[in-house]
C-alpha cells in the first residue's frame, strides 16, 4: 500500500516541481507548449537522438522517487515521425533495480534479469517496412496505465517495491505522470459511475482528459493498460488511430505478425497487445492477438479473473467486448504460480481465446534456487488477484529444470579465476555462466544472466560485490550480490569490449579497461558504493590512452591509486577530483619489454609493485618513487641430453615467458607458458614448489591465506596447488572448442563427448570429473556411442574411421575404414548386438559388436542422405533394438530398416506430409519414442516435429513452430513424459503427454548453439552440450504407472492425475466448529489411463488429426461387435483425454449465473454450448419447440411404413437421465424426446415416444417396475410433462402435467408410494404425488432455487433439498388424505466456503453427503442437523454424488469421476469437531470427456454407467480402473450421411469435425477420422465403379475450404487438397469415381481429379449463394441431346438449379439446363433457413425432383426431356431435407417443425412421423431403400422401411 501522502493518487510533476528543474533534470530540446486538444500546458520533448533529449526524475541517479503506488499513469502523445523511449527504474522488495523500457524503437521484446524492453507498436499509415512502430501523424493522446506489481511479477517473478526513477526521452508530448494504488477507468466520469452504479473507479478530474459534450472518450483518446487483463505474457503495446472495422483490425494484427517474424531465435511468436478502444458491434476474428481490451462502462464491471502461468501460444482468437478491472487477468491454476521470466519459461494465457500453436519466451535459467520452490501453492498473488474459471492443464512443476552442474572453463578467456575471501571456493567463468565452485565439496553455484561469453571478472575485498563483463560489443556489465547471487545492477559500458576489471578493496570503486570501437585503449572508473544499497553504478571518468594495457589493478591500500602494464611500459594511475591521470614509470633498459601481469605487495608497509613479462623478466618497482628496484629474469637450464628445462635461474639468456603472477605476504606464484606453476619466496632465491601442467598457464592466484595457489591453463584446466601438503588438485577440465555430440552409458553414470578440439573425453556425471581423454591430432571426432553392456565406446571421425575404444585398457581395440566420407551418425542397439554408422557420402555400415572385437557385417551405399543437416540424431535405433531410422536417401525422406537384416521396412516422404505447403520440407533429425506404440519423431526444416507411425508411416501428430530454426537435436524420455528439443542457444522441455495445449518451458544459458541434448541414464537429469556441458536436474516427481500400462503413447490418453497434489497433506482445522478443511489424501498410484474414441476436441492445435482406440466393455454390458473399435483420425494424434481440462469444445462462453435464465433462444444456446454446464442452471432444451399442424397425418400403428430401429446419441443436456438395474439388466437413457431402452447384451433397442419436448430427467422406482420421465413445456402447453412408463411392457401408464415449465429432478420414495418432482428456477416448485392415485398431494413454491432433492432411504417420510447457501430437511406427515410438510433449514457453515450446494445423496444412517459449486463435499448429520466434515473433492462444481455403504462417487463439471473410501465417516461423526479429513481417502479417479451429468452404479460401487455433457455414456469399472464407451454420438450437428455401395457401412459427418464410419448391421462405430477446429459440412462415398471394395474411399469437405479423401480399408487419409477458399457445403463423386465435384458457400463449384489432387476447373455460374446440393449420376452418351456419360446437378441457396452433362476423362462439361424458382418478397420466415433441394429421380432418370423456398410449399417433378414441370405434391411446411428411395417409389421429406413425412409417389399416400427433437435437416435412404437415416441436430435415427 502506498504511504498516506500518496493516496489516493500522486501528481508526480507537481510533487517534484518539474517546472523549477531543481529536483528533476532536462536535457536537450525540452520546452513547455500549449496543447489545443487538452487546452493546457504540456511538456514537449523532441530531438533526433532520444538519449540526448529527455526529462529525468529525480535529478541524479543516486536519488530515488520513492513512489509506492501500484499503477503508474503516463499521459502522453507520441510525436511523429520520430521514435520515443520511456525508461522506468523500479526497486523490488529484495532491493533489485529493474529497468523497464517502452519504446516505438524496439522491434521485439527482450528481457534479462534486470531489464525489460517492450515494443510499443503504433499503427502506421505507411507501408514502408522501416516505418513499423513510428507514430502516425494523427497519433492521439494516450493514457498508458502500467501495473508495476503485475509487470514485475509476470516477467521476472519479483515483487514490486517502489518506483526509483523515470526518464522520458524524445519524441513525445507529456502532460503529467501519476501514481496510485487504485485502478482508474479514464473513460468514465464520477457522475456517470454514480448514475449507472458502475463498480469502477472513475478517473479523478485532475487526471482526466477533457471530452467535449456529445463526443466519446474513446473517439479522441487511447487507453492502454499493461499488462492487460487478458495477457500476462510477453506483449507488444500497440496504438490505434481509431475504432477500426473488422477488416482493419485483422489487417493490423497480420501486419504486426509479419513485423515480429524477425524475432530472435527461440523467441517464437510474440503476441502483441492492442490498446483499449471503443467496442465493436460484433466479435472480430483476429490473428496473433491475445485480446483487444475494450473499456466501456458496461464492459468494465465484468467478473475479474486471475493470472495463470500457462504457455503463451499463438492465437486464432475471438475478440470479445468484455474487459475486467478487478485485477489482472490470465489463468488460475491448481497449485501453481507465476513463471519467472529470468529463470523460467515466461508463460501466459488469455481468458477469452482458443489456444493453438505454442509460442514461448526463453529466459536465462538464473536465480532458480533463491526464489520459490518449483511447485508453489496458489496463494499470495493468485489469491489476491482472483481465480479464473477457464482453466487448462499446466506444465508443472515450473521450472521443471534446475541447473545442477557445468563442465567447462573459460570461453572468451582462461585468465579469470578468483579465490573467495575465505579460500574455500573459486569463482570462474564458463562461457556465459559464472560458476562458484567449493573446492572441498565440489558443489557449484551459478550466476546466470549473461547472454554471451564473460570477458572479465572482479571480486571486492569483502566478497560483497562481484563484477562481470560480457564479451559481445557493446559490452554489458553486471554487478552481483555475491552472497545471494542476485544481479544488483546491469549497465552498458562505454568501452566497446571490456578486457579487465578490478575492484578496490572496499568495493566502492570499479575500474575497467578495454578498447573502443576505433581500437583505442580506454580506462573507465565507476562509483559502486551505492550499488549494494539499491543505488546504481555511477560513471566517474573515462580516459583514452595510447598505452597498451594487458593488466590493470587498483591498489588494495589506496583506492585512488592504480597500476597498469602492457607492451612498452608500466603506468601508475591516480583518481583525483573526478579525473583519472597517469604517468609512466621509468624502466630504463626494460622499456621495450612486453609486460603481461602485475601485483601489489601484500605488506601494508611495502610500496612494491611486481610486474612480469613475456621475456621472463620480473620487475620490482617502488611505486612511490616510480623507479625500478631490481629486475630478475626466468631462464631455462637444459640438461645435455634433452631440451626440457631442469631448473630455472635468473640470469641472462632467452627467458621463459611469464603470463601471470600473484603475491602473498611471503611468496610469489608465477605461471609461465612452459606449463609450470612455480612458487618463489619474495627474494626469489630458489623455487619452493613447482607443478607442471598440460598446457601454457594463463593465470595464477594465491589464496588470501597464502596456503593455496589457483592456476588456469589455456587448454581449459583449472586446479590449485596446496602448499602445506604439496599436492595439486584438478578442479575442472574442459573442451577448448565446440562440443559436437554426446553419449551416455546406460549402466553407469558416464558421459562421452567429442569436440572440435580433436578430443574424445569421458566424464563421471556424479563428480563432473574427467575420467578419460583420447586425442586424435589428424582426424576430428564427429560422433560417439557407448556399448550398452561392455566397457567400450565407439567413435566416428572426419576421415571416415570408426574406432572402438576400451575403457579398461584405455586403448583402441579396432579401427574400421569402410566409409569414404566423414562419419555423420553412430548408434548402437540397446541389446548390444549391432553398431551402425553412416557417413557424408551416403553409406551405411552395420557391425557385429556383441564380441569385444566388433566386425563389419554389411555396408550399403547411397542409402543415407549426403546433404542432410549435421545432427547427432541422424541415426537412431528403437528401444526394442528392432528398428533403425535415419534421414535418407535424400533429405526429404526418412527410412526405417530392420536392424538385423537391413531390409527397408518403410520410407516416408517428409515433403509430402503437408499438402498445403508451397515449400519442400526436409528432415533434420530423428528420434524413436518408447515402444509401444512405436512412433518415430522427425524434426523438419520447417521448424516442426512430426510423429510418424513406424508401421504405416502415417503422421499421427505434429508439433508446429517448435523452434524458430530447424531443430538438430531432440530426445524423448524413456517413459514418454518429456520431449527435449534444442535449436540455436535454447533448450525446450515439452510435456509430451499433453495432447492439447502442449506445454513447454524454455531454458537458455549456452552462449553458442546447442549441439545435442539427452537424458541421463537414470532419467533424473538431462544433458546439453555446445560451448560447454550442462547438467540439469529434472524437478518433476516420478510417476508410478499401473501394471501393464505404457507411458508415452500419444495415441492413447495419459493416466489421469490423482488428486491435486499426489501427496499426503496434513490436516488442518479452521473455524470454531472445527471443520476439517481442504485437501484429502490421495492414493500413491496413478489413475488408470482413459481410453475412448476421440473423447474431446482439445483447445490447442490447428487442424490436428489422429487415431485413438476404444477399449471394450465388460461382460455385463454390450461388447463392440467384431474386432476392437479402431478410431482413426487423419494426419495427427488427438488427445482423447481432454476432459480433464473440462472444456471439451474449447469455447470461451461463460455460463450464466445460477438463477439468471439465459437470454438466448434454445437454438442459440445449442449453437454455443457452455463447456462446463452448471448443474444449477435451468434445463435448456437443445431441441426446437414445435406444434403439429392439422395437415400432419399420423398413420395407424398397423400400417406404418417406417419403424424406428435404432437411435444413435445420448442427451448430455439432461440431468440424471440414465438408469440401470444390474440385477434385472434394465438399462434406459434419453435421446431428445425419446426414452431409449437398450439390451446391453444384444444391442436391441426399444423407443418410448410421447414427450413433446426434450426429456430433462429420469427416475426408476425401487422395484424397477415404473420409469418416470419429465420434459419441458411446449408451444401447446405451458406446463411440463411427466410420463410414468410400465417397465415390462413399455406402455405409458399415466401422464401428469406439472406446473413448472421444466422438471429438474424426480425421485421415488423408498416404498415407491410417492413421487417427488422439483422444478427449475423459473417456477421452482416442490410437488409430491401419490403413485396409487396419481394425484397431487402437496405443492410448495420455494422462495429460492433448489438444485437437488432426495428421499431418505432409511425413512420414507423424510427428504432433503440442497440449494443456495443452505440445506433443507423435510418431514412428511400424513393424516388421512391430508399431507403436510415440516421443514427445517440449516445454513452452510462459513468454513465450507461454498455459495450453494449442487448435489446430494444419503449414506449410512444418518449421513447426508452434499456437493458444492466450489468442489467441496460436506457431510451432514441429519439427526443433529449439523455439518461435521468437509473436504475438497474437486476444483469445480460437483453435480453428481452417489453413495453405497462405505464408498462414495463424485462427478464434477471438470469431467473427473472419483471414488472415495468413507468407511470412517460414522466414527468421524462421533468425534464431532475433532474429525479430520485424512480419514477420507480417494481410491480411484477417471477423467471423462466432459462435465458429468448423470451416473448410476451397482450397490457394490465396483461398476456403473456415467453420462457426460459431450453426449457420451461410459461404462465404469473401478476394479480395472477403466472407462469404456457405451453410447457415443456426434458432439454437434450432423450434416451428412453416406453409404457404402454394399450397404455394409455408412459414414456421417458433423460440425464437431469428425467423420465416423458405422457398421449398418449393429450401428457400432468402426472408424473415426477427426479434424480439430474445423467443421465437416459435407460427405460422399465413392461409387462401386471406383474399384474393388477394398479401395473404397470417403471424401469430406470442411469449413476451411479443404477437401480430404479417406481410405476405409487403410483407415488413413489419402489426399488433402484445398480447392476452395470458402467452406465446402456440398460434395459428390462422378459416376466413375475418379472426379470429385465440390461446392462452397460462395457459390463456386470445383472439379478436382482424385488421382492427382489437381483442380481441373472452377464453375462460377451460381456465384453469390451457397451451393446446397450436388448430385451426380450416369447417363448414356448422347442422351438428352448432349455428349457425356455423367449427368450432375448443383443447387444453390438462391433457388437456382443447374444441370450439367460431362465427360471428365475428355475434359468435356456442358450446361444442359437451368432452373430458377422465384421466392416471394415478403413471407413469414420459417424456423430455420430453407435450403434449395434437388435430386435425380432414381426410378426415372429423366425426372428432377426439387423443393425449397418458393411461392408454395410443394415438391415439384421436372422433366429434363420435356423441359417442364410434370407433377406437384403439396406440403404442410417448407421442406428442409429430401431423399428418394431407389427401392420403392417413396420420398422422405424432413421439416423444420420436427416432423418426417413419407410420401408414396405411386399412390400419393402420406405418413408423418414424430420423435425428432429438432429440425429434420437430413434424411437419406440407403442404396437398396431398406433403411432410412434421419438426423436432427446431433441425434441420428435409423428407420426400417417396410414393404420394400
Amino acid at each position: 500500500m502506498a504511504r498516506a501522502w500518496q493516496h489516493p493518487f500522486l501528481s508526480v510533476f507537481r510533487h517534484f516541481k518539474v517546472d523549477e528543474w531543481k529536483r528533476s533534470a532536462k536535457e536537450g530540446d525540452v520546452a513547455t507548449v500549449m496543447d489545443k486538444t487538452l487546452k493546457c500546458t504540456v511538456y514537449r520533448v523532441r530531438g533526433s537522438v532520444s538519449a540526448s533529449n529527455y526529462i529525468q526524475l529525480p535529478r541524479t541517479g543516486t536519488q530515488s522517487l520513492g513512489l509506492t503506488g501500484r499503477y503508474l499513469y503516463v499521459l502522453f502523445r507520441p510525436l511523429p515521425p520520430r521514435h520515443f523511449v520511456i525508461h522506468l527504474d523500479v526497486f523490488t522488495e529484495d532491493s533489485q533495480v529493474i529497468r523497464v523500457s517502452f519504446s516505438s524503437l524496439f522491434k521485439e521484446f527482450k528481457s534479462t534479469a534486470t531489464w525489460l524492453q517492450f515494443p510499443f507498436i503504433c499503427e502506421a499509415g505507411t507501408p514502408r517496412k522501416d516505418a513499423a512502430g513510428v507514430p502516425p501523424t494523427g497519433a492521439r493522446w494516450t493514457c498508458l496505465q502500467l501495473d508495476l506489481h503485475d509487470l514485475l511479477l509476470v516477467y521476472l517473478n519479483r515483487r514490486y517495491g517502489h518506483l526509483k526513477s523515470i526518464r522520458l526521452c524524445a519524441s513525445l508530448l507529456v502532460r503529467n505522470l501519476y501514481t496510485s494504488d487504485l485502478c482508474f477507468d479514464p473513460a468514465v466520469t464520477a457522475p456517470e459511475a454514480r448514475r449507472a452504479k458502475l463498480p469502477v473507479t472513475p478517473m479523478p478530474r485532475e487526471m482526466a482528459f477533457p471530452v467535449p459534450k456529445g463526443q466519446s472518450w474513446h473517439d479522441r483518446y487511447v487507453h492502454i493498460r499493461f499488462p492487460s487483463d487478458s495477457s500476462k505474457g510477453v506483449s507488444t503495446l500497440g496504438q490505434k488511430n481509431g475504432s477500426l472495422p473488422e477488416a482493419g483490425l485483422s489487417a493490423l494484427c497480420s501486419t504486426g505478425s509479419a513485423a515480429l517474424s524477425s524475432t530472435a531465435a527461440f523467441l517464437g511468436h510474440v503476441p502483441r497487445l492492442l490498446p483499449h478502444s471503443a467496442p465493436f458491434n460484433k466479435p472480430t476474428q483476429v490473428s496473433m492477438s491475445p485480446e483487444v481490451q475494450m473499456h466501456d462502462p458496461a464492459a468494465s464491471c465484468r467478473v475479474p479473473s486471475a493470472p495463470r502461468p500457462l504457455p503463451e501460444i499463438s492465437m486464432s482468437c475471438e475478440r470479445l467486448e468484455v474487459s475486467s478491472v478487478g485485477g489482472p487477468s490470465g489463468r488460475g491454476q491448481e497449485p501453481s504460480a507465476w513463471a519467472e521470466a529470468t529463470d523460467k519459461c515466461v508463460n501466459s494465457t488469455n481468458v477469452h481465446v482458443s489456444a493453438h500453436e505454442l509460442a514461448v519466451v526463453p529466459v536465462a535459467p538464473e536465480d532458480v534456487a533463491p526464489h520459490e520452490p518449483p511447485c508453489r501453492e496458489q496463494s499470495g498473488q493468485q489469491a489476491a488477484l482472483g481465480k479464473n474459471r477457464f482453466q487448462q492443464r499446466s506444465f508443472l512443476p515450473d521450472p521443471i529444470l534446475r541447473l545442477k552442474g557445468v563442465i567447462g572453463f573459460g570461453g572468451h578467456s582462461t585468465r579469470w579465476a578468483l579465490w573467495t575471501k575465505d579460500g574455500a571456493a573459486v569463482v570462474y567463468p564458463c562461457h556465459a555462466v559464472i560458476v562458484m565452485l567449493h573446492v572441498d565439496t565440489r558443489q557449484q553455484r551459478f550466476f546466470l544472466g549473461h547472454t554471451d561469453k564473460v570477458s572479465a571478472l572482479a571480486l571486492d575485498g569483502s566478497n560483497s560485490l562481484l563484477a562481470s563483463a560480457q564479451a559481445r560489443a557493446p559490452s554489458m556489465l553486471r554487478l552481483w550480490d555475491f552472497q545471494t547471487g542476485a544481479c544488483l545492477s546491469l549497465f552498458r559500458s562505454p568501452v566497446h569490449v571490456v578486457c579487465s576489471l578490478s575492484f578496490s578493496d572496499s568495493g566502492a570503486l570499479l575500474c575497467g579497461t578495454g578498447k573502443d570501437r576505433h581500437g583505442r585503449t580506454v580506462v573507465v572508473a565507476w562509483d559502486t558504493a551505492q550499488v549494494g544499497r539499491g543505488g546504481e553504478a555511477v560513471l566517474l571518468t573515462k580516459v583514452h590512452t595510447d598505452a597498451d594495457i594487458q593488466a590493470f589493478k587498483v591498489a588494495f591500500f589506496d583506492e585512488t591509486r592504480m597500476a597498469s602494464c602492457g607492451r612498452g611500459g608500466v603506468r601508475l594511475w591516480r583518481l583525483r577530483r573526478g579525473g583519472l591521470r597517469s604517468c609512466a614509470v621509468d624502466l630504463g633498459e626494460h622499456h621495450a619489454l612486453e609486460f603481461t601481469d602485475l601485483a601489489f605487495g601484500q605488506d601494508l608497509d611495502s610500496c612494491t609493485l611486481y610486474v612480469c613479462g613475456r621475456s621472463g623478466h620480473i620487475l620490482e618497482i617502488d611505486h612511490q618513487h616510480m623507479a625500478v628496484r631490481r629486475a630478475r629474469r626466468l631462464l631455462p637450464t637444459q640438461t645435455p641430453s634433452g631440451p626440457l628445462p631442469k631448473r630455472q635461474t635468473f640470469s641472462s639468456g632467452p627467458g621463459i615467458a611469464i603470463s601471470s603472477l600473484s603475491v602473498s605476504q611471503v611468496t610469489c606464484a608465477v605461471g609461465s607458458e612452459d606449463g609450470y606453476l612455480r612458487l618463489w619466496p619474495l627474494d626469489f632465491s630458489s623455487v619452493l614448489l613447482e607443478a607442471e601442467h598440460e598446457g601454457p598457464i594463463s593465470s595464477v592466484c594465491v589464496s588470501p591465506d597464502g596456503l593455496r595457489v589457483l592456476s588456469t591453463t589455456s587448454s581449459g584446466h583449472l586446479g590449485f596447488l596446496d602448499v602445506p601438503s604439496r599436492e595439486y588438485s584438478v578442479l575442472m577440465r574442459s573442451h577448448t572448442a565446440l562440443v559436437l555430440a554426446l553419449a551416455t552409458k546406460c549402466r553407469q553414470e558416464h558421459l562421452a563427448t567429442v569436440s572440435q578440439d580433436h578430443t574424445v573425453r569421458v566424464w563421471d556425471l556424479v563428480t563432473l570429473q574427467q575420467l578419460y581423454d583420447f586425442t586424435s591430432p589428424k582426424e576430428a571426432p564427429r560422433a560417439v556411442a557407448f556399448h550398452p553392456t561392455q566397457p567400450t565406446f565407439f567413435c566416428g571421425f572426419s576421415g571416415g574411421a570408426v574406432c572402438s575404444f576400451s575403457l579398461e585398457a584405455t586403448e583402441v581395440l579396432v579401427e574400421h575404414r569402410c566409409h569414404r566420407g566423414a562419419v555423420t551418425g553412430l548408434a548402437t542397439s540397446p541389446d548390444g548386438s549391432f553398431l551402425f554408422s553412416s557417413c557424408s557420402r551416403g553409406s551405411l555400415a552395420q557391425y557385429d559388436c556383441a564380441a569385444t572385437q566388433c566386425r563389419v557385417l554389411r555396408v550399403a551405399a547411397n542409402v543415407v542422405c549426403q546433404d542432410a543437416h549435421m545432427s547427432p540424431n541422424a541415426l537412431v535405433v528403437s528401444g526394442d533394438s528392432r528398428l533403425l531410422a535415419f534421414v535418407g536417401p535424400s533429405k526429404y525422406t526418412v527410412t526405417i530398416m530392420d536392424t538385423a537384416s537391413l531390409d527397408e521396412l518403410l520410407r516416408v516422404d517428409i515433403s509430402a506430409l503437408d499438402g498445403t505447403s508451397s515449400r519442400l520440407d526436409s528432415a533434420v533429425a530423428v528420434c524413436f519414442g518408447p515402444a509401444p506404440p512405436g512412433h518415430l519423431l522427425v524434426s523438419t526444416s520447417s521448424n516442426t516435429v512430426v510423429v510418424l507411425d513406424t508401421t504405416s508411416g502415417r503422421m499421427v501428430r505434429e508439433l508446429s513452430g517448435v523452434h524458430p530454426t530447424a531443430c538438430p537435436s531432440l530426445a524423448l524420455s524413456r517413459d514418454g513424459r518429456f520431449l527435449l528439443t534444442a535449436a540455436d542457444r535454447a533448450i525446450k522441455v515439452w510435456d509430451y503427454l499433453m495432447q492439447a495445449n502442449l506445454g513447454c518451458q524454455v531454458y537458455i544459458g549456452h552462449s553458442e548453439p546447442v549441439q545435442a541434448v539427452a537424458f541421463s541414464p537414470n532419467q533424473q537429469q538431462l544433458l546439453s552440450v555446445g560451448d560447454a556441458i550442462f547438467l540439469w536436474d529434472i524437478l518433476a516427481p516420478n510417476e508410478r504407472l499401473p501394471p501393464g500400462s505404457v507411458r508415452g503413447s500419444p495415441g492413447a490418453p495419459p493416466a489421469c492425475e490423482a488428486g491435486p497434489g499426489m501427496r499426503q497433506l496434513e490436516d488442518t482445522v479452521s473455524g470454531a466448529d472445527g471443520l476439517p478443511r481442504w485437501q484429502v489424501p490421495v492414493p500413491s498410484q496413478a489413475s488408470p489411463p482413459r481410453l475412448g474414441p476421440c473423447a474431446g476436441l482439445p483447445e490447442g492445435g490447428d487442424d490436428d488429426e489422429g487415431p485413438s482406440e476404444e477399449s471394450h466393455g465388460p461382460k455385463g454390458l454390450r461388447q463392440a461387435s467384431g474386432s476392437a473399435l479402431l478410431v482413426k483420425e487423419a494426419d495427427r494424434v488427438v488427445d482423447a483425454a481432454c476432459g480433464a481440462a473440462g472444456d471439451s469444445w474449447g469455447l470461451s462462453m461463460p455460463p450464466h449465473p445460477c438463477g439468471q435464465p439465459s437470454a438466448q433462444s434454445p437454438r442459440r444456446a445449442r449453437a454455443q454450448p457452455a463447456a462446463h454446464p452448471d448443474s444449477c442452471e435451468p434445463f435448456m432444451s437443445q431441441g426446437k419447440a414445435s406444434s403439429l399442424a392439422k395437415s400432419v397425418s399420423s398413420p395407424p400403428a398397423s400400417s406404418e411404413r417406417l419403424h424406428l430401429k435404432a437411435v444413435v446419441g445420448y442427451s448430455g443436456n439432461g440431468r440424471a437421465n440414465v438408469v440401470w438395474r444390474p440385477d434385472t439388466g434394465f438399462f434406459a437413457y434419453t435421446c431428445g424426446r425419446l426414452v431409449v431402452v437398450e439390451d446391453l447384451h444384444s444391442g436391441a433397442q426399444q423407443h418410448w415416444l410421447g414427450h413433446p419436448e426434450e426429456i430433462s430427467t429420469l427416475a426408476l422406482s425401487h422395484d424397477a417396475q415404473v420409469l418416470a420421465s419429465a420434459s419441458g413445456h411446449s408451444s401447446t402447453a405451458s406446463c411440463g410433462q411427466i410420463r410414468l412408463w410400465e417397465v415390462p411392457g413399455g406402455s405409458c401408464r399415466q401422464l401428469i402435467s406439472h406446473r413448472d415449465p421444466t422438471v429438474r429432478a424426480l425421485a421415488f420414495s423408498p416404498d415407491d408410494r410417492l413421487l417427488i418432482t422439483l422444478g427449475y428456477d423459473g417456477d421452482c416448485t416442490l410437488a409430491l404425488w401419490s403413485m396409487s392415485t396419481y394425484e397431487l398431494l402437496s405443492s410448495t413454491r420455494l422462495p429460492e432455487p433448489v438444485h437437488g432433492v432426495a428421499f431418505n432411504p432409511w425413512h420414507a417420510g423424510e427428504l432433503a433439498c440442497v440449494g443456495q447457501g443452505a440445506i433443507t430437511l423435510w418431514l412428511l406427515q400424513q393424516r388421512g388424505a391430508d399431507v403436510s410438510l415440516q421443514v427445517h433449514r440449516e445454513r452452510i457453515p462459513e468454513e465450507v466456503r461454498a455459495g450453494k450446494l449442487t448435489s446430494l445423496c444419503y449414506g449410512a444412517m444418518p449421513l447426508l453427503y452434499c456437493g458444492s459449486d466450489t468442489g467441496q463435499v460436506c457431510v451432514w448429520d441429519t439427526r443433529a442437523c449439523r455439518c461435521f466434515l468437509a473436504w475438497e473433492a474437486d476444483n469445480s462444481e460437483i453435480g453428481v454424488l452417489l453413495c453405497s455403504g462405505v464408498r462414495l462417487v463424485s462427478g464434477s463439471d471438470s469431467g473427473r469421476l472419483r471414488l472415495w473410501a468413507v468407511e470412517a465417516m460414522l466414527e468421524l461423526r462421533r468425534k464431532g469437531s475433532g474429525a479430520r479429513s485424512s480419514s477420507v481417502f480417494m481410491e480411484r479417479e477417471l477423467t471423462l470427456d466432459g462435465a458429468i451429468v448423470s451416473a448410476v452404479f451397482h450397490d457394490s460401487m465396483d461398476m456403473g454407467v456415467a453420462g457426460s455433457v459431450a453426449g457420451t455414456l461410459w461404462y465404469i469399472n473401478w476394479a480395472e480402473g477403466t472407462s469404456t464407451h457405451l453410447i457415443s454420438g456426434h458432439r454437434s450437428k450432423v450434416n451428412e450421411v453416406a453409404f457404402s455401395p454394399s450397404e455394409s457401412h455408412c459414414a456421417t459427418c458433423s460440425d464437431d469435425g469428425s467423420v465416423r464410419v458405422w457398421s449398418l448391421a449393429s450401428m457400432e462405430l468402426v472408424i473415426q477420422f477427426q479434424v480439430l477446429n474445423q467443421s465437416c459440412l459435407c460427405l460422399a462415398w465413392s461409387p462401386p465403379s471406383c474399384g474393388r471394395p477394398e479401395q473404397q474411399q470417403v471424401a469430406a469437405g470442411y469449413s476451411d475450404g479443404t477437401l480430404r479423401v479417406f481410405s476405409i480399408s487403410r483407415t488413413a487419409m489419402e489426399l488433402k487438397m484445398r480447392p476452395h477458399l470458402a467452406a465446402l457445403t456440398a460434395i459428390a463423386f462422378s459416376a466413375d469415381g475418379q472426379t470429385i465435384l465440390s461446392g462452397d458457400k460462395d457459390g463456386l463449384v470445383a472439379v478436382s481429379r482424385l488421382c492427382t489432387g489437381m483442380t481441373l476447373r472452377v464453375l462460377s455460374d451460381q456465384r453469390g449463394a451457397p451451393i446446397s446440393t450436388i448430385q451426380s449420376t450416369s447417363k448414356e452418351d448422347g442422351d438428352f441431346g448432349v455428349e457425356g456419360t455423367d449427368l450432375w446437378l448443383a443447387a444453390s441457396g438462391d433457388q437456382r438449379v443447374s444441370i450439367w452433362a460431362s465427360d471428365w476423362p475428355q475434359g468435356h462439361c456442358e450446361l444442359m439446363d437451368w432452373l430458377s424458382f422465384p421466392a416471394p418478397a415478403l413471407m413469414e420466415a420459417p424456423g430455420c433457413p430453407v435450403p434449395s433441394l434437388a435430386a435425380f429421380c432414381p426410378w426415372d432418370g429423366a425426372l428432377l425432383v426439387c423443393a425449397g423456398l418458393g411461392v408454395h410449399r410443394e415438391v415439384i417433378f421436372y422433366s429434363l426431356r420435356h423441359k417442364q414441370v410434370v407433377e406437384k405434391i403439396p406440403l404442410p411446411f417448407f421442406a428442409v431435407s429430401l431423399s428418394l428411395s431407389p427401392g420403392a417409389r417413396l420420398m422422405a421429406i424432413g421439416f423444420a417443425e420436427c416432423v418426417l413425412r413419407l410420401v408414396d409417389c405411386t399412390s400419393g399416400a402420406v405418413q408423418d412421423f414424430a420423435g425428432h427433437n429438432d429440425s429434420v435437416r437430413l434424411c437419406r435412404f440407403t442404396p437398396a431403400g431398406r433403411l432410412l437415416f434421419t438426423a436432427a441436430h446431433r441425434e441420428i435415427l435409423v428407420w426400417e422401411v417396410t414393404g420394400c
